[in-house]
């Protein structure tokens, strides 16, 4: 069928998309990486910032701080306590949430690359209609989605059961011990199992890009007349290009014969060929040909030059060197300079501005 999309979007047609802000890239990626290197960080960290957040809050909310006062913490003090607490929570943190951040940039650089688009934030009067929002609703890319997401849910689930399970016999261990170790051990071993998690979220977003790879290629396919329509809009429409064609030979041909009657002499085969000579010595070193055609052009040229007086002299030989190795505005080689000198000697006599 001629309205199936069949064919590989065209260059053309991928730089529309991508100014539109359509381009090939998964979240999931996003996600998956910025999960591993935000707990990978803390795994390797978490002793550092657990005492650093303890620190923070000796200083802010242990009875020091709050004995500090002579008749106890108003309403204000401890807000000024909780601000502070809290900034310095997120001073702490700030290292491993730039570092996401960071990543998040660089892996959406790695699969878009730099682009910057306004035109999905315009107004679309289909992203309000009850209607279209109820087909999108029901769609089957919302079904693909929600199917992907029950499926990714499934998969971590499983994965933070099992390791649940698996480490649910070692909790006794930590009766009885001192709960600093203890705390930390056990968000150690939190993060590890966050980290397994990340590690399978990896698969899935690997699955989820070349999903998304091949979704891309297939919306952007196009029909063979939509090709056929692009390829007319590049190159030009035959009949188009035609009438420009013509048009612009029109112009070249009126250009062309204004020059005629100011020529010194015209050149003749006598019916084929045509070519206007004009020599001004003030202006150019040899004769240059003003005007030059052949079968009808070279009857008009003959005609206004018949009109402006201008001289006409029979000589297929230098007529046809002339027309094949000049073009307009050219100066005539070396080995004509004779022929042609011969010419205007005899048209110059012919109008008396040489005497015999």
């Amino acid at each position: 069928m001629s309205g199936e999309k069949t064919e590989k979007a065209t260059p053309r047609k991928r730089r529309e998309a991508r100014k539109k802000g359509q381009v090939r890239q998964s979240t999931e990626v996003n996600t998956a990486f910025c999960s591993i290197i935000m707990f990978g960080l803390l795994f390797l960290l978490w002793p550092t910032y657990t005492e650093n957040l303890m620190r923070i809050l000796r200083e802010n909310l242990g009875p020091q701080a709050i004995s500090q006062t002579m008749t106890g913490p108003n309403v204000n003090e401890l807000a000024d306590i909780l601000t502070r607490s809290l900034m310095s929570m997120l001073n702490a943190l700030f290292p491993i949430l730039g570092a996401a951040m960071l990543a998040g940039i660089a892996i959406n650089l790695i699969q878009v690359g730099f682009l910057f688009s306004t035109k999905s934030l315009g107004f679309k009067f289909s992203r309000i209609s009850p209607l279209k929002g109820f087909k999108r609703m029901f769609s089957m890319n919302t079904i693909i989605e929600l199917l992907k997401s029950l499926f990714k849910i499934a998969v971590l689930g499983y994965i933070a059961y099992s390791e649940y399970m698996r480490l649910l016999e070692g909790f006794p261990q930590f009766v009885g011990r001192e709960i600093y170790p203890a705390f930390i051990e056990i968000m150690r071993t939190a993060i590890m199992v966050a980290l397994k998690m990340c590690i399978a979220m990896v698969f899935l977003a690997a699955a989820d890009f070349f999903y998304q790879w091949w979704k891309y290629e297939k919306d952007l396919k196009m029909t063979k007349q939509e090709v056929k329509d692009e390829y007319k809009m590049m190159e030009g429409d035959p009949k188009i290009k035609s009438k420009i064609r013509q048009k612009q030979f029109q112009m070249s041909l009126m250009r062309m014969m204004a020059s005629v009657p100011e020529a010194d002499v015209v050149i003749t085969n006598p019916t084929h060929f045509a070519v206007a000579l004009k020599y001004d010595e003030k202006v150019s070193k040899a004769p240059v040909v003003v005007a030059k055609g052949q079968d009808y052009v070279a009857r008009k040229i003959k005609e206004v030059a018949i009109e402006h007086n201008v001289e006409i002299v029979e000589n297929p030989p230098l007529a046809q060197s002339l027309y094949a190795m000049c073009e307009i505005d050219d100066e005539i080689p070396g080995e004509l300079y004779q022929a042609v000198a011969d010419i205007l000697v005899f048209v110059y006599k012919q109008k008396g501005k040489i005497r015999t």
